[in-house]
């Protein structure tokens, strides 16, 4: 594949693996399985209820002598 010894390959591979074990082990699960660009449409509108639901609760925060 790179040109290199079949052995450093997996070496590298093995290698690499153990690296993202030892990784995985201190920081978890770092990157999620699915990213809001794969929701569906669906999700979109729900993420603009709460953008809506947010801005209301902002507005009700405003203390009346700044309305």
């Amino acid at each position: 594949m790179t040109g290199e010894p079949p052995e450093q390959d997996r070496s590298k591979v093995r290698s690499e693996a153990q690296r993202r074990r030892r990784l995985a082990e201190i920081f978890g699960d770092v990157i999620p399985d699915q990213t809001s660009d794969d929701l569906d449409e669906g999700a979109a509108s729900d993420r603009r209820t709460e953008e809506k639901v947010q801005e209301e609760w902002l507005k009700r925060q405003v203390p009346p002598h700044h309305g």
